[in-house]
């Protein structure tokens, strides 16, 4: 069985141009019958008739209708029936095509059945019947069977696809059939037809069809498929009712017929196509549900206002006496009698609930009865017509503006409502608290921070500083939350059972200063060595980031065991998640996670000044880092360690650098203390969980909670996490505080608090030896053999070790013990005071090639600045080259701009102080900005202020800084070192055209290959390496086993994370470990805005700055591995690709 003679298409080829030449010698009934033939066969397989034939039938049907084939077969039957019709009889027409879809005892009345499948087969026949009538008259866009070119042809094609929705010019290619050049003509018509919107960050660019052809549009398009005219339907429908007009799909007014097919529309007036529609419609008045569906009623209605449209059309054009058209008389007069015309059927089945959705055709199909009655009579159609259309959508207008004028009132009654009872709750509680209103400026004595006299806005500024004895209270908020998995809501408390937020551990290069360059996490010692002391150039660090998602502890164990049990047994379930490292994707978001951060509360509190004031004026710089000292000592004989002495230590040079008259033992007690936190049980069990995660895949050892350098990461984690979110505000342009996304504010917040609770777990004899050896970094006297040089560490990872491990120096044998509140604020403020002068010499010492300004009055800065620099030039024995003030003083401001933002984000969320205003906003300069920072953080604006302050306990110090050999060494020129503000990290540059990126891989052999094979050469987009991959001649061991260039470059560039840029296959490559990886659009597109994977199209490429802009993002945000689990969740993975091999 075959739907393709070849011989029979070619003759309808031959025969459309002339066909009364060609006519005169075939019989019309022979042309039609294997056109029609093939036509009913579609339509049969389509009603199921033929399910015993299996797929082969449908597959031939499909490719018969399909636009590969459709030109050749269907579109050529197509155009045999309107021949054999425009020479036919309209009666003798119709009557074959009943027959052949044997119908024709169906619709004369002499057959019945109960057969719930045969009735349901007489349907869909009736419907691919009426559908191909509609076809025959309605489809004349074919060159020689109307005046129409090609161009208009693809024009309408390219109409009605756009119709179904907007589409890419790819897919509008693939959707249009080819000529013998294989060339479709979209080019020369895309611009007449449609508008095109360009592509965002993601996606495709998209044509959208102009507004003017949508009148062209036509339901029953014959190249629409099932799916297809559903979804016209359907787009065209909404698009109607968002302009306020009726769903009725009217048929367009079609171009006129070339004389010789002109009789054709004689079908639409004939006897047989009266009787035909007059039976639909009765099935449907009659409501016989088995005998009609609403897709006949559909077509019906389309065909009559085919006809009336042709009649309307030549009766504007001739006499009503000239006009032989008389569809709608015929429609008024057969059945009259009866009640069952056409005309009057309609009026009946207007009414029918199950057509609503036909409701808006039938009344344009009666409102067209009557202008085709006006134009009979000679009267005024327009104005009718007019008047008739009006009034529905008028009233349904009206019936819309009442709706909304109600609900508008509605909604400000309750407005009203709710004003009101707030107003009233206001005032009770005015009434019912009056004497604390009255007593309110007598509360300062108790630490309250609202001043009875003074200028609001001065009360805000000294609420904004998070550090030191003028630090803000920390409010007491609630925070209730909602587990994602159980739907119950829980406040977050201490003593309540733990909620925590799912969270991802990774390790970053980010942003690493020297890279390909991993330190070594295997030392002698654990204060000796990373990451006790992170590297200045951060080479790899550990981001912790959360998705935002909270959910009990309880109910996360459960889950996590729930995907343990029933990922080991689904297919490559390695490639999305390591169980064996504790990953699971969030029940919620599907982002990859392989720990739970648990939620820790902000303890409350108001701070006493007048307490915090006396304690200053003992409590001073000095005096503290003797209290320090003492204390330090006394633990250690406490503990009876002698490490310090057989290493060298000389901790009791305290004593001479900073005076006589050392402190008692146990006196730092007595500045405030107070009982340690207590958490539940659960908290801290997920407080180990968290730590241990954190330590395993910081330093890639193997789980152990009893490490000493476990808590030691959690600090690094916690450092270089706000690190990375201070970096990213700072790439794109956004304030400081209140433009961070929920989960990455909640996710820091977390961090910075779990990270503060280390001392719970830990032994506190650990801490005090971490908190010494980081000490050791600030005051030499105190530092150990290998205690590193200023040049050798990062500060801000030392400022968050040191201020979350000096609550250790307070516990006693006894009891536990934490400073107070206002030992904390002094601890803190010295802690950044020391870090920050340290910092400011580190950005002298690294600052040797700074250009000279020219001479001008010299500002109170500048000249403490140069004063400053020459004593630092004095101790380094004249290393430093000459520099003016106004250079250093710019050097410094510009340098520590980043490490004074790092310090907010993390004072704000160990302390909860709100921040001042200026630092929300982006349009304050910088000047504003830097003062902001440094009344926020209890500095001075002037940080050189601080030398001069500290003048006797700093000069001893800098002297100490800077007389280490790597100082020297460094001044020398002889190690590199880091130059502040460190490099913002971003992704090569790449060139505009693509085409340079091939000429680029073009000339590219792979150092160890021997032959002349280009392999497949693959672009870093982190250092911009290009390397030889998926090749063996690159092959390298990677933990003892064979990798791919790819996935060792990886390994050394970003810590395993890897972004590579095919060149020759013009897609990016995303990796996360050995096992797993996934493909990501390339950001080069072409002129119609889309992708060219494997360079399928050859169109020309260009680089889009947006979506390289997110292909950054993607990174700086730590968002590689989400993106791979994602695509990898997506994807069903039948075979594994070996990700190790690329």
């Amino acid at each position: 069985m075959s739907v393709h003679i070849k011989s029979h298409g070619s003759l309808s080829a031959y025969i459309c141009p002339s066909p009364d030449y060609w006519l005169a010698t075939y019989d019309f009934t022979e042309l039609a019958e294997h056109a029609l033939r093939c036509v009913v066969l579609a339509a049969q397989v389509s009603a199921e008739m033929w399910r015993r034939n299996g797929l082969s039938l449908v597959s031939q049907v499909y490719y018969y209708q399909d636009v590969k084939c459709r030109d050749e077969m269907y579109d050529k039957d197509i155009v045999m029936l309107q021949i054999a019709a425009s020479k036919m009889d309209p009666n003798h027409f119709l009557m074959l095509v009943l027959l052949r879809f044997e119908l024709f005892d169906y619709f004369n009345g002499s057959c019945s059945s109960k057969d719930q499948d045969e009735l349901t087969q007489w349907n869909r026949l009736t419907e691919e019947m009426l559908y191909l009538l509609i076809v025959i008259i309605g489809e004349r866009y074919v060159p020689g069977i109307s005046h129409l070119t090609k161009e208009d042809v693809t024009m309408r094609e390219v109409i009605h696809l756009l119709c179904i929705e907007p589409m890419a010019h790819s897919s509008l290619v693939k959707a249009l059939p080819e000529n013998e050049s294989h060339e479709t003509g979209l080019e020369t018509v895309i611009t007449k037809v449609a508008i095109f919107k360009k592509p965002g960050v993601s996606g495709h660019g998209l044509y959208e069809v102009k507004k003017e052809h949508l009148v062209e549009f036509n339901p029953f398009f014959y190249h629409y498929s099932r799916s297809q005219h559903s979804k016209a339907e359907e787009s065209q429908k909404k698009r109607r009712a968002q302009e306020g007009n009726d769903k009725a799909l009217r048929p367009p007014v079609p171009p006129a017929f070339c004389p010789a097919f002109s009789h054709i529309v004689q079908l639409l007036c004939c006897d047989i196509m009266v009787h035909i529609l007059r039976n639909v419609l009765q099935r449907a008045a009659e409501d016989l549900p088995t005998h009609w569906t609403e897709a006949m009623i559909q077509r019906a209605l389309h065909l009559i206002g085919q006809a009336l449209l042709e009649e309307k059309s030549q009766l504007e054009n001739v006499t009503a006496e000239e006009v032989t058209f008389d569809f709608s008389l015929k429609a008024r007069l057969m059945g009259a009698e009866r009640g069952k015309s056409v005309f009057l059927l309609l009026s009946k089945i207007k009414t029918l609930p199950s057509l609503e959705a036909q409701k808006d055709m039938i009344k344009w199909v009666l409102q067209m009865f009557e202008v085709v009655k006006c134009l009979r009579e000679n009267s005024n159609p327009t104005v009718s017509m007019s008047m008739e259309t009006a009034k529905p959508e008028e009233s349904a207008q009206d019936k819309e503006k009442a709706e909304r004028k109600r609900k508008a009132e509605a909604a400000k009654l309750h407005r009203q409502k709710i004003m009101a009872q707030m107003s009233a709750m206001q005032k009770n509680f005015i009434e019912s608290n009056k004497m604390l209103y009255e007593n309110m400026p007598e509360s300062g004595t108790q630490g309250e921070t609202v001043a009875s006299t003074g200028d609001h806005a001065t009360e805000q500024r000294e609420l904004c500083i998070a550090v030191g004895p003028h630090r803000g209270s920390t409010p007491a908020d609630r925070e209730v939350l909602t587990c994602i998995l159980c739907q119950e809501e829980q406040e977050v408390m201490a003593q309540a059972p733990a909620m925590g937020l799912a969270a991802c551990v990774q390790r970053s290069t980010v942003l690493t200063q020297c890279r390909g360059k991993i330190p070594s996490s295997r030392a002698d010692g654990p204060g000796t060595s990373y990451p006790l002391f992170m590297p200045p150039d951060l080479n790899v660090g550990t981001h912790t980031g959360s998705c935002g998602h909270v959910m009990h502890a309880t109910c996360w164990q459960k889950y996590y065991e729930a995907v343990q049990n029933t990922t080991r047994n689904r297919l490559h379930a390695e490639l999305i998640i390591d169980l064996e490292n504790g990953e699971y994707l969030c029940p919620l978001c599907k982002s990859l996670c392989n720990t739970v951060v648990p939620l820790i509360p902000l303890e409350p509190l108001t701070f006493d000044y007048e307490n915090a004031a006396i304690i200053g004026e003992h409590l001073t710089l000095p005096r503290w880092i003797q209290i320090l000292s003492a204390r330090i000592k006394g633990l250690q004989s406490i503990a009876q360690d002698n490490d310090r002495n057989t290493e060298g230590s000389s901790s009791n040079g305290s004593t001479g650098l900073f005076g006589e008259g050392q402190p008692d033992f146990r006196s730092i007690l007595s500045y405030g203390v107070q009982e340690s936190r207590k958490f539940s049980d659960s908290i801290t069990e997920m407080l180990v969980v968290c730590a241990t995660t954190v330590h395993r895949v910081g330093l890639k050892t193997a789980p152990n909670e009893l490490c000493p350098r476990v808590s030691i990461m959690a600090w690094n984690t916690c450092a270089f996490t706000i690190q990375a979110i201070e970096n990213i505000l700072e790439q794109e342009g956004k304030p400081l505080f209140g433009s961070l996304q929920n989960r990455q504010l909640a996710g820091m917040k977390a961090i910075v608090q779990f990270s503060a609770t280390q001392g719970l777990k830990s032994s506190q004899a650990v801490i005090q030896r971490h908190f010494t050896d980081m000490l050791g970094v600030l005051l030499p006297v105190m530092s150990r053999k290998n205690t590193p040089s200023l040049l050798e560490v990062d500060l801000f990872h030392l400022l968050v070790g040191l201020v979350l491990s000096i609550p250790s120096l307070y516990q006693e044998e006894t009891v536990d013990l934490q400073p107070s509140a206002v030992s904390s604020a002094y601890n803190h403020l010295h802690i950044l005071h020391l870090v920050t002068m340290a910092h400011v010499l580190q950005i002298l010492l690294s600052s040797a090639d700074v250009p000279a300004a020219g001479d001008g009055q010299e500002t109170e800065e500048e000249r403490a600045a140069a004063e400053l620099y020459s004593a630092v030039s004095q101790h380094t024995g004249r290393l430093l080259p000459d520099v003016s003030g106004s250079s250093l003083v710019e050097r410094v401001k510009t340098g520590i701009a980043p490490f004074l933002r790092c310090a907010a984000l993390f004072f704000n969320c160990l302390t909860g102080v709100p921040p001042p205003e200026e630092l929300f906003s982006i349009s304050v300069d910088s000047q504003e900005q830097m003062e902001a920072l440094c009344s926020y953080l209890a500095l001075p604006s002037n940080v050189f202020q601080l030398f001069h302050d500290h003048r006797e306990t700093v000069s001893p110090l800098l002297q100490r800084w800077c007389g280490s050999p790597v100082v020297t060494k460094a001044l020398k020129g002889k190690i590199q070192t880091v130059r502040y503000p460190r490099k913002r990290n971003r992704l090569i540059e790449l060139p505009e055209d693509y085409s340079t990126l091939l000429n680029q891989a073009s000339h590219f052999k792979c150092p160890k290959s021997t032959d002349d094979e280009r392999k497949h050469p693959t672009l870093c987009l982190f250092c911009g390496a290009m390397l030889c991959s998926q090749s063996s001649c690159c092959l390298s061991q990677l933990e003892r086993e064979d990798v791919g260039a790819c996935t060792a470059h990886a390994a050394t560039c970003g810590a395993g994370v890897g972004m590579f840029l095919r060149i020759r296959e013009c897609e990016i490559v995303l990796m996360a470990s050995r096992t797993r990886g996934s493909t990501y659009p390339a950001p080069y597109l072409d002129d119609y805005g889309e992708t060219d994977p494997h360079l399928g199209r050859g169109n020309p490429l260009h680089l889009c700055p947006e979506r390289y802009r997110k292909l950054n993002q993607l990174w700086q945000q730590h968002c590689i591995l989400e993106e791979i689990a994602r695509s990898l969740e997506v994807v069903n993975v039948m075979f594994a690709f070996e990700w190790q091999m690329l």
